[in-house]
């Protein structure tokens, strides 16, 4: 590793640091993604009997409220139910809107160190070229040089495309993930909403 990160000369630094960058957003998200952890299966069933008993007190809600993501929709569906339909549903919308938005955190992130590995790797390309070139002398080049500068350039972009795919695959999972269960959460508050109507 240590004559790879030599051979590839100083830009690899570059590139090591973004793909540790990388790795503890994609570590991150996939913690922070679980389905458990953002809308348990059986939270739906678990409110539509409380709401069916009657035992949606103030303190009920506040305790749904600090759940979970579904929680928080849930908790602003059965605050506001006394509001006009239409109020009703901005409210609701308004608090999704609040969830989307922590759910896709650092998603932009991945999508930007997916964008800068390539161009990282041509950068350190373009150094290499230029320490090819340096080596250049009427007289006769130098092979070593010439050696060391397509191995820099070489290293890099390997390096920098190598980076890139599987953080474009985490963002790309990451980005589905966040879909689905934004629609299960709205599928959730559908269903208690129906309930309490009823």
């Amino acid at each position: 590793m240590q004559s790879i990160v030599f051979d590839a000369g100083w830009p690899i630094w570059l590139l090591l640091v973004l793909s540790v960058t990388a790795l503890a957003l994609i570590i991150e998200r996939a913690l922070s993604l679980r389905t458990q952890r953002i809308c348990p299966a059986e939270l739906t069933a678990q409110v539509l009997q409380m709401v069916r008993a009657g035992q949606d007190t103030p303190a009920a809600i506040e305790k749904l409220d600090a759940s979970c993501a579904q929680g928080r929709i849930l908790a602003t569906l059965l605050r506001k139910r006394t509001l006009p339909a239409d109020q009703l549903r901005q409210a609701v919308e308004d608090t999704g809107q609040d969830v989307a938005h922590d759910l896709q955190r650092y998603l932009p992130a991945l999508a930007t160190v997916a964008t800068i590995a390539p161009l990282l790797g041509l950068f350190g390309t373009v150094v290499g070229m230029i320490e090819i070139f340096a080596a250049y002398r009427p007289d006769g080049s130098d092979p070593t040089q010439l050696a060391r500068g397509i191995s820099v350039a070489l290293y890099n972009t390997g390096l920098g495309i190598l980076i890139a795919v599987p953080v474009m695959i985490a963002h790309r999972y990451f980005k589905t993930r966040v879909d689905t269960l934004l629609l299960r959460m709205e599928q959730s508050a559908r269903r208690v909403s129906e309930t309490m109507r009823g």
